[in-house]
This record gives C-alpha cells, sequence and structure tokens, in this order.
C-alpha cells in the first residue's frame, strides 16, 4: 500500500500542471490532498477520477480557500468525525477508515495573520491540539492511525535550509515545534525521521527566485503513524522531483495487513 500526502495548493492548477499523470504513474493506494481549495463538486470535475476511485473531501466555508480530501482506491469503511467547528469552517481535516486503518489528511494553519503579525499562531496551536485529541482518541478504538499533510512547521534545525534566520518565524518558532514535539511525545512517529534520522530533503519551497532549484526549502509535510500503526511501514519517501505545487508529495509504503 503506497499511502501519500500532497499539498497541492489548488486541485485545478495542479491538475493542469500534471496531478492526473503523477497519479497514474506512481499509483497511490490512498493519497491525502491538502490545500485543494474548490468545493467538492468543482474538485471532481477538475480530477475526473475513473470509477475506481472513491473520494471524501471537506471543504472551507470561504470559495477557493484551503480544504482537504482523501482519495482511495478502495470504498473507505467509515467516514470520521471531524474536529471542533472553528477548525470545521476552514475545511482543513478529513479522516477515513478502512479495516483497521484510519488516514486523516490535515492542513494545520500558518500563524501568520494577514499582515504577516503571528496573530493566527494561538490558533494554530489551538489546531494542534484539537488534531492530536481527535486522532488520540481513533487510537484508543484500536485503530492504526496516520496522519498525513501540511504541518507547517519544521520540526528541528535540519528540516529547514536556514533555521537561524527563521526561529522567531511562524513555522519554526519554538511554541510551534513544541506542539509538534506534544505528538512525538504521545507516541506518534515520524516515519521520514524514523527511516532517515540524518537525511536533509524538504518538501517545500516559497514561489521566489529559484530557490526550490537552490533546494532552500522547509520539510513541514509529514506522514506521522501512531505506535500501533508504525510496525506496518516498509519505507518513507519524499518526492522531491515532482512539479506541479510549492509543495511535493511525502508518504510511506506499508504492509497491507495494516488493514486487518
Amino acid at each position: 500500500m503506497r499511502v501519500v500526502a500532497w499539498n497541492v495548493n489548488g486541485i485545478r492548477a495542479c491538475v493542469r500542471k500534471g496531478f492526473k499523470q503523477w497519479l497514474t504513474s506512481t499509483r497511490p493506494t490512498i493519497v491525502a490532498l491538502q490545500e485543494v481549495r474548490a468545493l467538492p463538486e468543482e474538485a471532481l470535475d477538475a480530477l475526473q477520477l475513473s470509477r475506481s476511485w472513491y473520494t471524501t473531501f471537506a471543504s472551507a466555508e470561504k470559495r477557493g480557500y484551503s480544504g482537504v480530501g482523501i482519495l482511495s482506491r478502495c470504498r473507505p469503511d467509515e467516514v470520521l468525525g471531524g474536529l471542533e467547528p472553528q477548525f470545521e469552517r476552514e475545511g482543513r481535516f478529513v479522516a477515513v477508515r478502512f479495516g483497521r486503518l484510519a488516514v486523516a489528511s490535515a492542513y494545520f494553519p500558518k500563524g501568520d495573520g494577514p499582515r504577516r503579525d503571528l496573530s493566527r499562531v494561538p490558533y494554530k496551536l489551538a489546531f494542534y491540539d484539537a488534531a492530536r485529541r481527535r486522532l488520540n482518541s481513533l487510537r484508543r478504538r484500536g485503530l492504526r492511525v496516520f496522519c498525513l499533510g501540511d504541518f507547517n512547521t519544521a520540526h528541528r534545525a535540519i528540516d529547514l535550509a536556514r533555521p537561524k534566520q527563521n526561529v522567531f518565524n511562524s513555522g519554526f518558532r519554538p511554541e510551534e515545534r513544541e506542539a509538534l514535539n506534544a505528538w512525538i511525545d504521545d507516541g506518534w512517529v515520524d516515519t521520514y525521521r524514523a527511516y532517515w534520522p540524518d537525511r536533509v530533503e524538504y518538501s517545500w519551497w516559497a514561489q521566489r527566485g529559484d530557490l526550490r532549484a537552490r533546494n532552500v526549502g522547509w520539510r513541514i509535510d509529514y506522514a506521522l503513524a501512531s505506535r500501533a500503526a508504525a510496525p506496518f511501514v516498509r519505507s518513507a519517501f519524499i518526492e522531491t522531483d515532482v512539479p506541479g505545487s510549492d509543495h511535493c508529495p511525502v508518504g510511506v509504503q506499508l504492509d497491507p495487513k495494516i488493514v486487518t
């Protein structure tokens, strides 16, 4: 089973830039999408998927903003409940179950406000806590849980090209990194770091200059596994060579027995 997360930065734009070709060539089993920026019917119209795919979306109240989704080659057994209304309004979380496997697609907020004033940091931290509580409740049900998506935080200095310059900027502030530490302390496993403790790869590059070509980026997209799910991970990867968005796909290869 190949399970992948991708912040597509607008599904319609990503389709124009090769999303369907990527989907055909890499043949993922489950795809967790973030920043869809479309209503479900608009996303489906852009994707034009075959009948072999099943889809679950959560869109924001504001048109063209945020939005998450899950594409899967098998029908989910259950669409799991979301978060509190303040987060549901922004379309940042959706989760589904396949047997004993639960997969969440999450688009964590940025801390920057409209004027890059850090005014959204409290909202971001509250989302971290709410998503962790919700997914921990699924763990208590005996499910093997993955949270995939754009966490909008680089965890350690190795996870961004310029840590010293960004220590007071949203995405690498101490309180944001501590919120991610809380997940790790709860037993969540950063699957990429579990396999590649010293590898320097990024999943997002700012859209200015030639930062992606020069690999001046951040690793802010993750596939976190619950303690019960982690033993089924066979590999973890970042597809840095995939264009189509300012983010690239990240994910895991799983033992199919994880659903049983």
